[in-house]
């Protein structure tokens, strides 16, 4: 059995400067078990654009590439042999978007977008920068999507959120990441013994050296 905790820290609408508060809370310095991989995917409520229904969540530009710079030198200072993966955010369908305002305000939805697809590209164009610049793996989810005929349907259901096909080609960007960094689960340690190894006349014995060292 391979083993591998998998933690999941999403906080739905949050953007990069909010995210900034939480930082020394979910990866502490000093801990003795760092994470081996972190990815960090922000972007798409970064890139609401001001002035319209989203603006509370918007951060400009320059702030961003700070923000993803802030959080990364965080990550490297908890362990510098940390796979860091920066994720852009996926592309914006904004008929998909204004199709989903009518659905709930009807006549009352708002007119103009509050997110573009133009924009969301900024960012991540952005994101890639900080990634190139910082030498962190990235994966340019809004480049990677469109490459796809159809996406703004298949990929996305209500135009910024993603569908399982959309969180499909996620799961599939990050796991080629992760191989090639030699994170591929065939090539992970066993937390305890493989079945052959296990002692059938004594098992206690094949586990303590395990357990004693999980307890350290």
């Amino acid at each position: 059995m391979v083993g591998a905790d998998v933690l999941v820290r999403g906080y739905g609408g949050y953007n990069t400067r909010w995210a900034l508060f939480l930082l020394h809370h979910l990866f502490p310095l000093g801990s003795s078990k760092p994470p081996l991989a972190t990815t960090i995917f922000f972007g798409a409520n970064d890139a609401a654009l001001s002035g319209r229904t989203s603006e509370r969540q918007h951060v400009p530009i320059p702030e961003f590439k700070l923000n993803l710079q802030k959080i990364v030198l965080h990550l490297k200072s908890c362990s510098p042999t940390m796979l860091i993966v920066l994720i852009t955010p996926p592309p914006v369908c904004e008929e998909g978007r204004q199709a989903y305002a009518i659905s709930l305000y009807g006549k009352n939805a708002r007119e103009l977008p509050e997110r573009t697809n133009e924009v969301t590209g900024q960012y991540a164009k952005a994101c890639v920068e900080i990634a190139k610049e910082m030498g962190v793996a990235y994966i340019n989810l809004w480049s990677k999507m469109q490459e796809t005929d159809g996406w703004q349907k298949k990929f996305l259901w209500d135009g910024l959120h993603l569908t399982p096909d959309g969180n499909a080609v996620v799961y599939q960007e990050v796991i080629k990441v992760f191989n090639d960094a030699g994170l591929s689960a065939d090539k992970m340690p066993y937390d305890f013994p493989h079945h052959s190894k296990v002692d059938d006349k004594n098992p206690e014995s094949s586990f303590q050296q395990n357990v004693c060292d999980a307890s350290l």
